[in-house]
């Protein structure tokens, strides 16, 4: 292990958030170190080629910087990965890039040293820091369907390039907007697509708007089979087991690909280390909602990551996350003026009298 770098905040997570806060503390002449565990933006670069934004472009920009499409419309997931890279470039942040931080421990004399391993295996380095801000996301992987055969290679939590799935038979599970965005590319891309969804019918008032007409006209037309009240409840290499709600009576369905696009999960591990508290449901980290300090004092949260595991209907996007980045700067701001303010009247008390 190497020795010791410092700096006086560690921002945990590379994603929108967390560059915004990086810019506002530059900003304010606060040293700070961005550590991701992927690429810049990661959990964006795992969408599936051309996905675009639910929310329209001036919401999600972060750092003053405008965010641009050609032609005005919503931002793509290249488009914004771009911008990401860009708002980086233009700021001169150095975030390190695939390096995992492992562990978060208090040092006796106040601060922290937060480990961090390389993703290529083996490199080990300690930071110490004043403070720690958490800005990890809420969606780290894709929530299992548990059933008997749920981790058979065909089966995915992720959307791939659209293409690999041409001529296929795919069943995609799930009816929320990942699974219905799936539903409709596949099917645009010569997949023979159905669905699997737990209720009588989508959840069209949660769907983007620009995609409900599309999937209920295919729905209706016999495009695109949809499996209304049923639950899978078992995979096999070629085929998957649906049960219905009403009778609990069970058919089979031939398929190549099973996409189970219910949800994704938070990673709690980090939080649990650190003796953050978690509550309710959604296994939400405690935090104070002026400051966003958590019940761990000097460790803060921002982003999605407040919100925990979204179980269902999300409430907590990158749109009305940017508060939480000028709750902390003022916090870290004033403390380090506090601090600073302290140091210059001791050290005037300690001169001698002329």
């Amino acid at each position: 292990m190497n020795e010791s770098k410092h700096t006086q905040v560690v921002v945990v997570g590379g994603g929108p958030i967390g560059i915004e806060l990086a810019v506002s503390l530059k900003q304010h002449s606060i040293d700070a170190q961005i550590i991701e565990a992927g690429p810049i933006g990661h959990t964006i670069s795992w969408w599936a080629p051309q996905t675009k934004w639910f929310s329209s472009n001036e919401r999600i920009s972060i750092a003053g910087v405008p965010l641009m499409t050609v032609d005005g419309s919503k931002a793509t997931r290249e488009e914004y990965l771009t911008y990401l890279r860009s708002v980086v470039a233009q700021f001169d942040l150095a975030i390190r890039t695939f390096e995992r931080v492992t562990k978060i421990d208090r040092l006796p004399s106040g601060g922290f040293v937060v480990t961090t391993e390389s993703n290529a295996g083996g490199k080990s380095e300690t930071i110490t820091c004043e403070q720690v801000v958490l800005a990890i996301g809420g969606t780290d992987y894709p929530r299992s369907l548990e059933i008997p055969g749920h981790d058979l290679p065909h089966v995915d939590g992720y959307l791939r390039e659209p293409h690999r799935y041409s001529g296929r038979r795919v069943m995609i599970v799930g009816g929320r907007n990942s699974a219905v965005e799936a539903a409709l590319r596949l099917h645009h891309a010569g997949a023979k697509v159905e669905i699997s969804y737990r209720q009588s019918e989508l959840p069209t008032a949660s769907i983007k708007y620009w995609l409900t007409p599309e999937i209920l006209g295919l729905i209706e037309a016999g495009r695109i089979k949809a499996h209304f009240n049923t639950l899978p409840i078992k995979i096999t290499p070629n085929q998957i087991t649906l049960q219905r709600h009403d009778d609990e009576t069970t058919y089979d369905v031939q398929v190549d690909d099973v996409l189970s696009l219910i949800g994704y999960q938070q990673e709690k591990s980090l939080f649990q280390s650190c003796g953050i508290e978690l509550i309710e449901s959604m296994q939400r980290p405690v935090y104070d909602p002026e400051t966003m300090q958590t019940n761990v004092d000097g460790i803060y949260v921002a982003g999605t990551a407040v919100a925990g595991t979204q179980n269902s209907k999300y409430k907590t996007f990158l749109e009305n996350c940017h508060q939480h980045v000028d709750k902390i700067v003022a916090n870290i701001a004033g403390e380090k003026a506090i601090r600073q303010k302290q140091v210059y009247e001791t050290q005037i008390e300690l001169q001698p009298e002329s």
